[in-house]
C-alpha cells in the first residue's frame, strides 16, 4: 500500500503543487494549511510521514514538533524551511524534525529525502522513483543538445556541467546549470514563466510562488560581476531572457 503523507504548508501555490507532485510519485497525501489542522490530523489518522513547513501562522512546524515529540509520536518528520542559518537548523532538529529540505527546493531532492525517512524508520515501503518524464525539446533549440553552448559571453558544457562566463569559471548547483542552460541554449528568446518552470521543475509552482525568482537571483549573483554588464533581464509580466544590451 501507497506511505501516506500529511503535508502542512501555508503558502497555497507550494502547497498545491508539492501534494501534486507527491501523489504522482505514489504517495496518499493529505494537505493542510496550519499547524493546527496537522495536530488535528496527526491524532485521528497518523501517517507514514508529515512535511512541515517550519513558518505558519499560529502554531508553527517546530511547534507541531515540540507536541507529537512530547507525546511519543516517533512518525518521521521533513521540514520545509527558508531559513538556512545553521542555528535554525538546530532548533529544528532539537525540537525532534528527521531532517530538512532548505527552499526553495528541488521536487526531487524532497523524493529522495522521504524515501530515505521511510527506509530508516519502516513506516510503509517508499515508492519506487518514477521514471522521468521525457521532457519536450527546448523552446527555441539555436544550438542542439550535446555539444557546448555559448551565447552572451557565457560557454557552457552541458556534459561536463562546467560553465564560465568570460574566463571565470562558475560555481552552480544542478538547478542553477539547467537554469542558465536553458537561458543560453534560448539566447534572446524570451521564456515566460510557466515554460521555464515546466523545462527546470517538470510543473508550475503557480502565480504566487517566488521559487523562480529566488534561483534567478541566486544566478545572477554567481553570474555577474562589476564592471560587466547583466545578462538576465527581466521583461515584467512574462519572463526572463539571456542577452547583452
Amino acid at each position: 500500500m501507497s506511505p501516506t503523507v500529511l503535508l502542512a504548508e501555508d503558502d497555497r501555490a507550494i502547497r498545491n503543487a508539492l501534494e501534486r507532485a507527491l501523489v504522482l510519485e505514489g504517495y496518499r497525501v493529505t494537505a493542510v494549511a496550519d499547524g493546527v489542522e496537522a495536530l488535528a490530523h496527526a491524532h485521528t489518522s497518523p501517517p507514514d510521514v508529515l512535511v512541515l513547513d517550519v513558518m505558519m501562522p499560529g502554531i508553527d512546524g517546530l511547534q507541531v514538533c515540540r507536541v507529537l515529540r512530547a507525546e511519543g509520536d516517533r512518525t518521521p518528520i521533513l521540514m520545509l524551511t527558508a531559513l538556512v542559518e545553521t542555528a535554525d537548523r538546530i532548533a529544528g532538529l532539537d525540537a525532534g524534525a528527521d531532517d530538512y529540505v532548505v527552499k526553495p527546493f528541488d521536487v526531487e531532492e524532497v523524493f529522495a529525502r522521504l524515501r530515505a525517512l521511510l527506509r530508516r524508520t519502516g513506516n510503509g515501503a517508499a515508492p519506487e522513483p518514477a521514471a522521468a518524464p521525457e521532457r519536450p525539446a527546448p523552446v527555441a533549440p539555436r544550438q542542439p543538445a550535446g555539444r557546448r553552448l555559448e551565447a552572451a559571453g557565457v560557454r557552457m558544457d552541458p556534459q561536463a556541467r562546467r560553465a564560465w562566463r568570460g574566463e571565470r569559471e562558475l560555481e552552480l548547483t544542478r538547478t542553477e546549470f539547467e537554469l542558465l542552460e536553458l537561458l543560453v541554449r534560448n539566447a534572446g528568446v524570451v521564456l515566460d514563466h510557466a515554460t521555464i518552470y515546466d523545462r527546470i521543475w517538470g510543473y508550475d509552482f503557480g502565480p504566487g510562488s517566488k521559487n523562480l525568482a529566488v534561483y534567478v537571483g541566486y544566478l545572477r549573483r554567481k553570474l555577474d560581476h562589476p564592471g560587466a554588464p547583466p545578462l538576465i533581464h527581466t521583461v515584467r509580466g512574462v519572463g526572463y531572457v539571456l542577452r547583452e544590451d
